[in-house]
């Protein structure tokens, strides 16, 4: 029963268990818990209404972004009358970005009431991040924009959104550099080259090279990461003449 249990991983044994954690977590009681009770239901376990539409988190998840970017954008726009619509997009999106989600729900253990029939072990980091943006979703379904707006303000704003540190911080080191060699007509290219690495998982082996001259190399089980990580230490190599540049 033990494997089982580990297996099948429950939110809490009881409702009314589920129902204290939330209140824990929101700040505020929910009225409805069926939709919190779907935010944390992973696609695994193939749950459905009766109208036989599947019951997870994937449609919360889509709702909460959208809740997120729009309290987001409110609070930006308030705090910062002087930023024009570049600014104040690249400023959410370094708020919202995935990396940011996934602390989120990092920090809030949310992964602790998901239901699940595959084990928590084997889930990617995003899961922490997914189902932020579902819990988010699930209280403006229960409970209307001004209690998601309440939530995001005191689980968000308030203890992460400083602008002074968020103007300094860089979410793609790749779209940074990319930005840089366009603006300076600079030859670049990411190219993959033979991973000589023993890991049971494929890796990604990645070069930047600026102008003929490797100034990054990275690995990764994606490509994608494999670049991003190749533009970081590249980025580092580079950073005075970057940040001069782009000032």
């Amino acid at each position: 029963m033990a494997s089982l249990k580990n297996i099948f991983n429950s939110r809490t044994e009881k409702d009314g268990d589920f129902f204290l954690e939330l209140k824990r977590i929101l700040g505020f009681k929910p009225k409805d818990i069926s939709f919190y009770e779907v935010a944390f239901t992973h696609r695994s376990t193939n749950e459905k209404n009766s109208e036989g539409e599947p019951q997870n988190y994937e449609r919360m998840e889509f709702l909460g972004d959208a809740m997120l970017s729009s309290v987001i954008a409110a609070h930006l726009f308030k705090k910062v009358p002087g930023g024009n619509e570049g600014y104040l997009t690249k400023m959410r999106s370094k708020v919202v970005s995935r990396e940011h989600l996934n602390e989120l729900g990092r920090d809030l253990e949310l992964i602790k009431y998901v239901k699940t029939t595959i084990p928590i072990e084997q889930f990617g980091g995003n899961i922490h991040g997914n189902v932020f943006e579902a819990l988010v979703g699930a209280i403006y379904l229960d409970r209307g924009y001004g209690y998601c707006e309440k939530f995001i303000n005191k689980r968000v704003i308030k203890p992460y959104v400083d602008i002074e540190k968020l103007e300094g911080k860089v979410i793609s080191y790749k779209s940074l550099f990319i930005e840089w060699c366009q603006k300076h007509k600079k030859n670049f290219k990411f190219a993959v080259y033979e991973d000589t690495g023993n890991d049971t998982l494929k890796h990604f082996a990645v070069k930047l090279i600026l102008e003929e001259e490797t100034v990054g190399k990275a690995r990764a089980t994606s490509k994608k990461k494999a670049e991003e990580s190749a533009a970081k230490r590249a980025y580092y190599k580079l950073q005075v003449r970057i940040d001069g540049e782009t000032a």
